[in-house]
């Protein structure tokens, strides 16, 4: 039975129909609407109350942020997902700080955005009667979405491949902390595996990642995320130091 609804908004009526084809050959979700444009959107939206929008922020009439913003200041409870041809920092921040769950940089597959949002449905989801697999699952979804926000807030962008593997090199972390002690031999082999890579250029690609953030000077807010001024100026932490710390904070943040 398909029971969670969903409105695509996307000037590419091809992308679009890839979105549609895929979802709707899972039995969880419903396409109940899609257009290019924001307005129809809108209106779209009202008429089927979906529990995700996945929009591009390119629409006709009114744009994507324009949807973003009609859903926050009617507080519905729809969840939004952007996919979008524009990488730019400052773009991808206005999108989360208006309502974006989850930000996608196109190309992206469908597979990918589907998994998304069973990320953001999972953590909606109510905690009692569960199994102890679907609150693996919403925990999961909850620490990608804390890992999420602390690389947005230090500059690290997520259309960068160090992005997700240092998103995945955390989780290692907090899983198995001693893995910090071998990332050579272990951490950056077992990401290069998921991601179908190389170790070396995983550790190449982190290590961009974190000076992509430093380079942006955003030492301060990496200071206040660690609680204490860990860094200053031009100095940076190894990947590896990098890691640690933040599994080491949200392995506390978990146990308070």
């Amino acid at each position: 039975m398909k029971n969670v609804n969903i409105v695509i908004l996307d000037s590419s009526e091809e992308f679009a129909n890839e979105l549609k084809n895929y979802f709707e050959q899972s039995d969880l979700f419903n396409v109940c609407g899609m257009s290019g444009n924001g307005n129809v959107g809108i209106s779209l939206i009202n008429q089927f109350k979906p529990d995700v929008v996945v929009l591009n922020l390119v629409l006709s009439g009114t744009d994507g942020f324009g949807v973003m913003d009609y859903i926050k200041q009617n507080k519905l409870s729809c969840s939004a997902i952007v996919v979008s041809n524009f990488g730019d920092d400052k773009i991808i921040n206005t999108a989360i700080a208006r309502g974006a769950k989850y930000y996608f940089v196109k190309p992206v597959s469908a597979e990918n955005v589907a998994q998304r949002i069973n990320d953001v449905l999972n953590e909606r989801a109510p905690t009692y009667n569960v199994s102890a697999e679907v609150r693996d699952k919403r925990r999961a979804a909850s620490l990608d979405e804390k890992i999420s926000n602390i690389f947005i807030s230090i500059g690290i962008p997520p259309h960068i491949k160090g992005y997700q593997y240092l998103r995945e090199g955390i989780k290692m972390a907090i899983e198995n902390p001693a893995i910090i002690n071998s990332v050579t031999k272990e951490l950056y082999p077992e990401i290069g595996k998921k991601f179908n890579t190389t170790a070396s250029k995983v550790e190449r690609a982190i290590r961009h990642a974190i000076e992509v953030a430093w380079n942006r000077g955003r030492v301060d807010a990496i200071n206040a995320i660690f609680g204490v001024r860990v860094y200053i100026g031009s100095e940076r932490p190894t990947n590896s130091e990098f890691i640690a710390l933040v599994a080491d904070k949200l392995i506390l943040e978990d146990l308070m």
